[in-house]
């Protein structure tokens, strides 16, 4: 039932599975509570859960990363919170900065290759949770940060598995990508929702003083632009090939040693098919599940009218052997 995605019949192009989610399951429907953590440098990340996390190794937890713009209300991760509380494990959602509608204290935010906020908040649940089995789950953004951190981490990852889904593994790649066709709407869509964030950000004299001109419409009119001089110089990157290429987690994937899934579509219109890994790119603790069709963070299958979402099959069946699960 989970082995291979095929889509509904009439949901198959590319487009239509990317949105088709997000429009039939519009509204959150788990309610979460939130904790503040306090990072080195001075900034706050929120963490989101449905219950008390408690230190119990038979009920795993998986932290969850989602993609660029999202927070714990997209329909994607409500939908894997859903069926991940019903197989017995443990949720936590981690906002990247300036995620979740509250933007945070820096001028920085967050970007596709910021491993280390993950990283630190994987230290702090493994110090809270010692006996608890930790798995990450990244979507788009968040899966190639995953990814990125899994690679630099190698054998000293406390990470017991891990799934990516939909990844812009190749981030100079996927740039071009989504800035042909149809693609471009996604484009104009994500960069309005960023614009907002900053000037939300921009609300604080401090930070308004460290950013570009939010008003220059040219910074916005692609992302190379945008990462050229907004996430390039605001992260310490030289320029935005300076962080296209370190951001980047395709050239990290043979150095992963933990139980990892990478789920991609070839259809996918923010992920260029080149920057999907082939098998000799990959470690051998790396299991590809790459369909040809299934849009991007889609993957609708079932019909029209009864749809069933396979990354939410496909995703706890891979969590359940990575900790030892026989498949119920």
């Amino acid at each position: 039932m989970t082995d291979k995605f095929t889509p509904a019949a009439g949901l198959g192009n590319c487009h239509i599975q990317t949105v088709f989610g997000r429009l039939h399951r519009p509204s959150p429907w788990i309610d979460t509570d939130c904790r503040w953590y306090e990072t080195p440098d001075g900034d706050c990340l929120a963490m989101h859960h449905p219950r008390p996390l408690v230190d119990d190794p038979d009920f795993p937890l998986v932290l969850i990363l989602h993609g660029l713009g999202g927070s714990v209300a997209s329909p994607y991760v409500q939908g894997l919170m859903q069926t991940l509380l019903e197989r017995r494990y443990q949720v936590a959602v981690m906002h990247f900065r300036g995620c979740g509608g509250i933007p945070n204290r820096l001028p920085r935010a967050y970007h596709s290759g910021d491993s280390e906020d993950p990283r630190w908040v994987v230290e702090q649940l493994r110090g809270q949770l010692p006996l608890t089995p930790i798995l990450v789950v990244g979507y788009s953004l968040g899966g190639n940060v995953l990814l990125k951190m899994l690679g630099e981490d190698g054998s000293c990852s406390p990470v017991v598995g891990a799934v990516a889904i939909s990844s812009p593994m190749d981030l100079h790649a996927c740039s071009r990508r989504i800035n042909r066709g149809l693609s471009r709407l996604y484009q104009r869509h994500l960069l309005s929702c960023l614009r907002l964030t900053l000037r939300q950000k921009a609300e604080d004299p401090g930070i308004a003083a460290a950013l570009p001109n939010i008003d220059d419409a040219a910074y916005f009119m692609n992302f190379r632009c945008f990462d050229n001089i907004f996430t390039a110089p605001l992260h310490g990157f030289r320029d935005v090939d300076d962080y296209y290429t370190r951001a980047s987690s395709k050239h990290l994937l043979g150095e992963i040693r933990v139980p990892t899934m990478i789920i991609n579509a070839i259809d996918d219109p923010f992920v260029c098919p080149s920057a999907i890994p082939k098998e000799n790119e990959v470690s051998a603790m790396v299991s590809l599940e790459i369909s040809e069709k299934g849009g991007h963070v889609g993957f609708v299958g079932g019909t029209l009218w009864r749809p069933s979402y396979w990354l939410e099959l496909k995703i706890p069946s891979f969590l359940d052997s990575a900790v030892g699960r026989s498949r119920s």
